[in-house]
């Protein structure tokens, strides 16, 4: 299904599963980090292979089910899949540092550390890519993960980055919490009658990660 139409630039926990949804309300097949785990055939090996070869991927077989893709560990390769998908538009999604840093603590943070994590086999593969593709794996080194001016530093900067890098033509900067009316602008599309969806709350994050860990 590739090219890819849709990159998500934005980290983890700013409403990517959100914006996920919507984009498949849109029309979009769109890969997140979830899929993985709703899909065990997806294999999430190349991420990690193509992070390790200068992040460079076969990317149209990598995103071959999918037109859009947001969340990690798309967004580490933000900058290449524009140079590969030039008529893709890229969104960012933003939210404070505070309460990023503190989404992450709260859900990410604890399941990467988790043994049972390790004891089910595509969460394995999945966690084995991670600790590579996500920012060199902070969420399960303990010094680095608990300086919070460090870790909220490194989101300032990568979002600051992506305004630098992606021209303004293509970028949409979208807020957690944004509704229908700029995306649907952005990306040409009407505007659908239901209300713009909110997924993976701290609450169903946590849910959703212990009963993955208990599948085996």
């Amino acid at each position: 299904m590739a090219p890819l139409q849709v990159i998500g630039a934005g980290f983890g926990r700013t409403g990517t599963d959100s914006l996920r949804m919507a984009l498949e309300m849109l029309g979009y097949r769109t890969h997140h980090m979830s899929c993985f785990v709703k899909d065990p055939n997806l294999d999430p090996l190349p991420f990690k292979e193509a992070y390790l070869n200068n992040k460079q991927g076969d990317w149209d077989t990598i995103y071959k089910d999918f037109d859009a893709a947001v969340d990690w560990p798309t967004c580490t390769f933000y900058k290449e899949l524009m140079e590969k998908y030039p008529d893709a538009k890229v969104i960012l999604t933003v939210r404070t540092p505070e309460s990023w840093y503190k989404s992450v603590m709260n859900t990410i943070v604890p399941i990467s550390s988790d043994e049972a994590y390790s004891e089910n086999p595509t969460l394995k593969r999945i966690g084995d890519m991670c600790h590579t593709v996500i920012l060199d794996g902070l969420f399960v080194d303990k010094e680095r993960i608990n300086n919070e001016n460090y870790v909220k530093q490194l989101f300032i900067d990568h979002n600051e980055e992506v305004k630098r890098t992606v021209p303004p033509e293509r970028l949409l900067i979208m807020e957690l919490g944004e509704g229908w009316e700029r995306l649907c602008k952005f990306l040409d599309k009407k505007v659908p009658d239901q209300p713009y969806p909110k997924a993976n709350s701290t609450e169903e994050f946590i849910q959703r990660a212990k009963k993955a860990m208990h599948e085996k």
